[in-house]
């Protein structure tokens, strides 16, 4: 499979996930959080698919494009092993829906990030809440679901 059809298959699954997500927290309140903002697609999508949300991000730095840069104060910047542990008094009881898109090219890496985010990211999790990550995660109190028909096993994970 080329890196083109890869990248595709990342995509189409990205957007069934939160759109099926965004179904499954319609009674569920609390803010939103986007983990890695990128070049800001999915956070722009975000915006569209959940207008009456508060999407916080949080990133390091920020390099989006104009059209898909959220508002200083829905901004928290920094590195995610501290800022993480730091939101948990912010926005407690937590957010209804979490999607973490931290890895990078090297899945190795990508496994081992995830391991050592997993435990900062589900206490941020409202309950009934919903995670939806580009690589899979390892939680302790949170069940892999059943993805939407539209994306492609293993391109994208979520977790209740």
């Amino acid at each position: 499979m080329s890196r083109l059809d890869l990248f595709i298959d990342r995509m189409v699954s990205q957007r069934a996930c939160l759109d099926h997500a965004a179904g499954l927290i319609r009674d569920i309140p609390g803010p939103v959080f986007e983990l890695g903002l990128g070049n800001g697609r999915t956070y722009h999508h975000m915006i569209q698919i959940l207008p009456d949300r508060e999407i916080f991000v949080f990133e390091r730095a920020v390099a989006s494009h104009p059209d898909s840069t959220p508002p200083e104060d829905r901004l928290v910047l920094g590195d995610v092993r501290e800022t993480l542990p730091a939101a948990l008094g912010r926005f407690a009881p937590g957010a209804c829906l979490i999607h973490a898109d931290l890895g990078g090219h090297n899945l190795d890496k990508n496994d081992a990030f995830a391991r050592m985010i997993s435990p900062l990211v589900e206490p941020l999790l409202a309950p009934g809440g919903v995670i939806v990550s580009s690589d899979r995660m390892y939680f302790d109190g949170l069940t892999e679901q059943a993805l939407p028909p539209s994306a492609v096993l293993g391109r994208c994970f979520i977790y209740r």
